[in-house]
């Protein structure tokens, strides 16, 4: 599995960080998401259909 999250993209909503914290963090500075375990975990799939503008990838 790989993660990654299009920071062109991102809102900044959080949703991702709160469903899956151990694949996403909030990056304050730049006020986006930002993938910590590009690996994945079973939560990411959960994170990405979430996702209100559909940035995340999760590739199997």
């Amino acid at each position: 599995m790989k993660v990654s999250v299009d920071k062109d993209e991102c809102i900044g909503c959080g949703v991702c960080a709160q469903i899956c914290p151990e694949v996403f963090t909030m990056d304050d500075d730049a006020g986006v998401s930002k993938v910590i375990k590009p690996e994945g975990s079973d939560c990411a799939k959960e994170a990405a259909e979430s996702c209100p503008v559909a940035c995340i990838t999760v590739e199997e």
